[in-house]
């Protein structure tokens, strides 16, 4: 795997007051990412649902831009190779992850079901499955 500075170019959170504030500001319409700046021409749309408390294993998605939509629940994202970094998000946030980020994603909620839109920018669906050793306590990032 090669060394990317995954805490700072791996992930963005885009988060729902600031969409709810830019559209506030008379703009109607408050985009959280362009796929088509960066090269995607071909675009994956779909939900996951976690159970309470439930996680996935740490995965990327190959040559796929991924972004997320929290619509119900909260979470935390870890990401890195040894998942390292963390974002709590929840209702409204999105999270986008560039192309073979190493991620997880957390359902917090010991009584809730975690809600997600995912989008890719292409039109398959890929997830490669990792497996490596995470560390105990992550940094948080935002």
């Amino acid at each position: 795997m090669d060394k990317r500075d995954w805490r700072n170019d791996g992930v963005k959170v885009v988060r729902a007051a600031d969409l709810q504030r830019a559209t506030a500001e008379g703009r109607g319409r408050a985009m959280a990412f362009d796929f088509a700046s960066i090269g995607g021409s071909k675009v994956l749309m779909g939900t996951v649902s976690l159970p309470p408390n439930g996680r996935t294993g740490a995965h990327h998605h190959g040559t796929c831009n991924t972004a997320i939509y929290v619509t119900s629940g909260r979470s935390e994202i870890r990401w890195g190779e040894q998942l390292e970094y963390s974002a709590k998000i929840g209702q409204g946030d999105f999270v986008y992850f560039a192309p073979y980020v190493p991620h997880q994603e957390v359902n917090l909620d010991p009584d809730e079901t975690l809600d997600l839109v995912v989008v890719r920018s292409e039109h398959f669906s890929f997830r490669a499955d990792l497996h490596l050793e995470p560390i105990d306590h992550p940094e948080q990032v935002y």
